[in-house]
């Protein structure tokens, strides 16, 4: 019944939204029918604003250069204005009539004080304006999500609040992708909130198709059922719903993923970052340090999940689907392990390696998990990828575009740490055998917490001040010599 009253309101106020912040509308184009967006009165009301300080600055701007023609040519233009006010005088009109070819000093920079002033008001109005429209982007992002969302609530055959597995109640749908979607269920034993992953065959699937599908999805729950740790969402049960679905329960995280942070946000300030980074690390270790290892392979903003807030500052990664785990007959420490499901992943997080052509398959380690953190911290700071950041997966591959990353360049703005970037630098090494792997990465000294650095940094400090006071002592030197006639 909770449920169903959380339902009816988020659907009343995504109508409210529709009027405001805009929905989508179908529309003839020829033959056929489109779906196009169109903005709500909350744009259309700013957008006037805008047009009318547009009109108002073309306007002073106008005034402005008629108010330089009729500048004084010296300081003081006491006889012009005296001529002015005698021809008034003598035109017998009561109304003083304006000088069309020069003014005063004293009014010309009266009237161009005026002006300033305007323009300045223009400027913070426009201003207002702008950071105004950027708040209802960033809420209209959130409102087409919604939409999105309910759409696919409503057509889904598991609205209806079921109880699967006599267990988990499934309360309202979180998001649809593939052949999936994800539930906030609860746990009816336990007593806790979860994530319920749907997956579901096509009936008009072959079968070897469905094999391999739930296959795949087996070999990532074996996976991840025996990870542990609190930076990796925990799995905790798998089972068969019918023929043609089944359901894996998961930790539920009530933020968002660092993917949608990142387009509310643009950027992230380094403190935060490292931070993130940091922690996925710890994770990507944790990994690393198990038996048999397991290279995460699939590391992107997507599957960095946040906790609740805006950012809490707490992660947490997920989705194992593409895992790799090190311990097959191709596996040495030294080499690595062959790639055998090369093109499969998200381009712009994979190391150059991986996109290496040859008669036998490349090698993959720890260290494509290494690169994927620097393009992830560096996409964190500046807001965009290093490399590819316009271009689709086709054309990353088509262009080589991983392949001739061979050197990272820094914009001058926002500004980042001469020790973030080399950190960066050092994670997007080009080649692998120069890159540092997860276990050497998690010893990195810009990853050490300061109170750390600081002592260190300390006892160095007293060290090299005890070992130069003992050096530059009479005693020192006659007891080593000593010594040495010894």
């Amino acid at each position: 019944l909770q449920s169903d009253m959380e339902k009816k309101r988020m659907r009343q106020k995504c109508m409210e939204n529709r009027l405001r912040l805009g929905q989508f509308v179908t529309q003839r184009q020829g033959v056929s029918f489109v779906e196009i967006w169109v903005d709500g009165y909350a744009f259309n009301d700013l957008i006037k604003q805008q047009e009318r300080i547009t009109q108002e600055r073309e306007e002073i701007e106008k005034q402005r250069k008629q108010l330089m023609k009729k500048k004084p040519t010296n300081n003081n233009n006491v006889a012009n204005s005296n001529k002015f006010n005698k021809s008034n005088k003598d035109s017998g009109d009561c109304f003083l009539k304006p000088n069309d070819k020069t003014l005063t000093a004293l009014e010309y920079h009266e009237q161009e004080e005026i002006m300033k002033l305007r323009q300045a008001s223009l400027k913070k109005e426009d201003l207002d304006v702008q950071l105004e429209l950027e708040k209802l982007e960033l809420e209209r992002n959130l409102h087409i999500r919604e939409m999105k969302r309910i759409h696919s609530e409503d057509s889904s055959r598991f609205n209806n609040h079921p109880i699967l597995n006599e267990r988990y109640l499934l309360l309202n749908l979180l998001g649809r992708g593939g052949f999936s979607e994800v539930h906030r269920g609860y746990d009816l034993i336990d007593q806790r909130y979860t994530a319920c992953k749907i997956h579901q065959l096509s009936k008009d699937w072959k079968d070897d198709k469905k094999a391999n599908y739930i296959k795949h999805a087996l070999r990532e729950y074996n996976i991840h059922k025996q990870l542990e740790h609190p930076r990796i969402v925990r799995l905790f049960d798998v089972f068969e719903i019918d023929n043609n679905s089944f359901c894996t329960v998961l930790e539920y995280c009530e933020g968002n993923d660092l993917d949608f942070h990142l387009k509310q946000n643009k950027f992230i300030s380094e403190k935060e970052c490292r931070s993130i980074i940091v922690q996925t690390v710890n994770a990507l270790k944790y990994l690393n340090e198990i038996k048999p290892p397991i290279i995460h392979y699939d590391l992107k903003p997507g599957n960095v999940l946040l906790g609740s807030g805006s950012f809490s500052g707490e992660i947490k990664i997920t989705d194992f689907g593409l895992s790799k785990i090190m311990d097959d007959d191709s596996y040495s420490p030294d080499q690595g392990m062959d790639l055998t499901s090369q093109g499969a992943g998200t381009y712009w997080y994979l190391p150059p390696e991986c996109f290496v052509v040859g008669k036998d398959p490349p090698k993959i380690s720890s260290k494509v998990d290494v690169w994927s953190v620097g393009i992830i911290f560096y996409q964190c700071l500046y807001g965009k990828k290093p490399f590819g950041h316009n271009l689709s997966q086709a054309a990353i591959l088509e262009e080589n575009t991983i392949l001739k990353a061979t050197e990272v360049q820094f914009p001058a703005k926002p500004f980042v740490s001469s020790e973030a970037k080399n950190f960066i630098r050092r994670c997007l090494t080009y080649h692998k055998e120069l890159r540092p792997d997860v276990l050497t990465l998690a010893q990195d000294d810009y990853l050490k917490p300061a109170v750390l650095k600081s002592r260190l940094l300390l006892v160095i400090t007293l060290f090299n001040t005890l070992l130069s006071s003992y050096s530059s002592s009479p005693s020192f030197y006659s007891s080593s010599a000593a010594s040495f006639e010894v």
